[in-house]
């Protein structure tokens, strides 16, 4: 037979039957597939005890011998159930396979052997469910075995109905048995400075370990390996841009004139950043740049300042935003800060798919004309009938809402133009050196003076159902002294059926396996945008208050005039689906109401939060929830309430959702292409495979010297994931 490699076919190495079963289960193709199919968990083979003192719930293993067996119907189920009686001759127990009638051939009345499982009860018997057995012949050897194999680890694998773990771990040892010597990806000085096994090693003893202090040395060395492979992909991908040519964009009087007419004076960050970024536009590469920022930090500022630069040589800037009420706010908000002479020379347009089609021509001819040379949309910005003169700059607000197939549709609209990638959620540093690893990393953490602070209290409605009348007596309060309020709802109608729109939160993040509510209820959504217009329109306190709603299925215009009302204070109370979320600036606004906030995100929660407190009025943010104590759901309202730290909660959010799939496209949730390593626990680890990768590529940009690390790098990071790091 032919030695396996771990890029060898699963159908070469165990058949197309089972090879087949594994691609359904788990998506697996190779050897290597199947060996970073990892045990969650080790048990114990038990020692030799008595039937009559079996614990409950423990794994055991015992000699006994086979009494009688019988099979028969079930009732509730298709198939059958064979039940075996076996006795060590001080007790009896129940042996039980579901449609495994054949082993009645084996199991018959006198044989003796080793049985092995987890000690159940069922009808005051105890009982063993698909135990594992040896009979034997020779009681004296068997039992010697029994005891020379009661302490040794059993792997315990993330199985599914139609493949059992034993039986994953049958597949592993068939190929681990057939496993040729493997190359070393990990330069050998590495692996003697952190005192690794060698790849093969790390394999045997992750799945087959003599004892059960030989597993955290393998694992060990195989996160090692994840991290040295994916840190230099990453770089090698920032190689890759920076051997792209690209137009200096050199900054002038544009810049000037607008630093000249700012009313304020730039937080220390904001200047340092800004000043990062004017040395990517002039520098021979196009600048591959991520801003993360609290809410409010000023990051749309240090974006404006990079477009004037690009504007000074006739550049274009786009700026693409998730939703036309963001779009339609980064407009004026950039009109604003512009001025009328600037903003009349830079002609700052928006393009969003509500336009009428005059409106579009007329825009279409401003962007491909180079007349505007700001311009700012939505999705329709990635439409084939729009043509820049010359894109020089790309601005991704909220990255998170945008799929790197998105993003590279409107970079390829220019000749390798700059990239800006914004978001307000603030990224831990293990996230930010994985999922944008090949990303520069700008922090704006210092927030403009003059703010006066946030005020966040959770309203546990389940425990105190009072504190529902009193959230609306507050917000009444509140608009009293003159101030408006925010009410967010997790549906725009609670009782409707079907879909939910984009703007409404379908369910809580994938930590919850799946519960709509987090506190382990399945109850629907009780409050949408239409249920609470219809209770603040009963509510005496809000009899003389201007109420209005907002939602995502509401027409662009429509949509618009209530945002530009509420900001210039005709409207007391707005009561809106997470279309409020990000890009919203009312300063007069103080309070925010978030109901069912237990079905939202940690980072949701957060920048919702944002919207108030962004000016001189004292912010105050209620978070109204029906989870009970101890829940998930309420944990994540809890730790949004007690910080007003993003970064923080970032650190919460990262653990409660996962880190992502970090190689291919997709950015969040609990699948990830990592299998060992973490980037909460692992910090550590992974910035020192990262200088490790910095050293190995300084020494070595093509890898020549290292065989196997680039195959290796090969293997893991496909062409699908190569694309996505590509664009991202």
């Amino acid at each position: 037979m032919v030695a396996l490699t771990l890029s060898s076919r699963l159908d070469g190495a165990l058949g197309g039957k089972t090879a087949k079963a594994l691609e359904r289960a788990f998506a697996m193709r190779t050897v290597g597939d199947l060996l970073e199919h990892y045990p969650r968990r080790y048990a114990r083979r038990g020692e030799l005890t008595p039937i009559a003192s079996l614990p409950i719930g423990e794994p055991v293993t015992i000699v006994a011998e086979v009494r009688r067996a019988s099979e028969r119907r079930m009732q509730n189920r298709r198939g059958s159930l064979l039940e075996v009686v076996i006795s060590d001759g001080n007790g009896e127990l129940t042996l039980t396979f579901f449609n495994q009638s054949w082993r009645m051939k084996e199991l018959t009345p006198g044989r003796r052997g080793v049985f092995a499982g987890k000690v159940g009860e069922y009808r005051r018997s105890l009982q063993l469910a698909h135990p594992d057995y040896e009979l034997f012949d020779d009681e004296d050897r068997a039992r010697a075995t029994a005891e020379a194999t009661a302490n040794l680890p059993v792997p315990i694998y993330p199985a599914t109905a139609s493949l059992a773990s034993w039986q994953i771990a049958k597949f592993v040892g068939m190929v681990l048995d057939g496993l040729d010597e493997l190359p070393e990806p990990l330069p050998e000085d590495l692996r003697r400075a952190h005192g690794l096994l060698s790849y093969r090693m790390a394999f045997d003893r992750i799945h087959r370990p003599d004892f059960p202090d030989q597993v955290e040395p393998a694992r060990q060395t195989l996160r090692w390996h994840e991290a040295l492979v994916l840190q230099t992909a990453l770089l090698q991908q920032r190689q890759f841009v920076r051997a792209m040519s690209a137009t200096r964009r050199e900054p002038g009087a544009l810049l000037e004139r607008f630093d000249a007419a700012l009313p304020f004076t730039r937080t220390p960050d904001q200047v340092s950043v800004g000043d990062e970024i004017s040395r990517d536009l002039v520098g021979e590469w196009p600048m591959n740049r991520l801003v993360q920022g609290e809410v409010g930090s000023g990051k749309t500022l240090v974006a404006l300042r990079a477009m004037l630069q690009v504007a000074q040589s006739g550049g274009q800037s786009a700026l693409i935003a998730p939703t036309e009420v963001l779009a339609s706010q980064h407009l004026r908000s950039i009109a604003r800060m512009l001025g009328p002479e600037l903003a009349v020379e830079l002609m700052p347009t928006l393009l969003t798919g509500q336009l009428t089609a005059a409106e579009r021509r007329r825009v279409a001819l401003r962007v491909a004309s180079g007349q505007s040379r700001i311009v700012v949309g939505t999705h329709a910005l990635l439409s084939d009938a729009t043509t820049f003169a010359d894109l020089g700059l790309v601005v991704v607000d909220e990255q998170h809402r945008f799929g790197v197939d998105q993003r590279e549709a409107l970079r390829a609209k220019g000749t390798t133009p700059h990239a800006l990638v914004l978001t307000a959620t603030p990224i831990p540093r293990t996230v930010a050196m994985t999922v944008f690893g090949d990303l520069d990393v700008s922090t704006i953490r210092s927030m403009p003076a003059g703010r006066a602070g946030i005020e966040s209290f959770v309203a546990p409605i389940a425990d105190r159902p009072a504190w529902f009348a009193r959230v609306w007596e507050r917000v009444a309060e509140e608009v009293a002294q003159g101030r408006q309020a925010f009410v967010v709802c997790p549906s725009i109608d609670a009782a409707a059926a079907g879909k939910p729109a984009a703007d409404e939160v379908a369910d809580v993040p994938a930590v919850d396996s799946g519960e709509a509510t987090g506190d382990g209820s399945s109850r629907k959504t009780r409050w949408g945008v239409v249920q609470v217009a219809e209770l603040l329109s009963r509510h005496p306190a809000f009899e003389n208050l201007t109420v209005e709603i907002l939602h995502g299925k509401m027409p662009a215009e429509q949509k618009d005039a209530v945002m530009q009302a509420f900001a210039a204070g005709s409207i007391d109370v707005l009561i809106a689906t997470t279309v409020v979320e990000v890009g919203v600036d009312v300063p007069n606004a103080s309070t925010m109401v978030i109901l069912e906030a237990d079905r939202f995100g940690v980072s949701q929660l957060h920048q919702l939060r944002g919207r108030v407190g962004r000016g001189s009025v004292p912010g105050l943010c209620l978070l109204v929830t029906e989870s009970e104590q101890g829940t998930s759901g309420r944990a994540r309202v809890e730790a949004v309430a007690a910080t007003l730290d993003g970064f923080a909660l970032a650190e919460v959010d990262l653990e409660l959702r996962g880190e992502g799939d970090v190689l291919g496209a997709a950015q969040s949730g609990a699948r990830s292409s990592l299998r060992l390593l973490r980037v909460v626990t692992d910090a550590d680890l992974i910035a020192r495979a990262r200088a490790a990768a910095e050293d190995i590529l300084a020494a070595d940009p093509a890898l020549l010297s290292h065989r196997p690390l680039s195959d290796e790098i090969e293997r893991r990071v496909g062409q699908q994931e190569r694309a996505a790091l590509a664009k991202n």
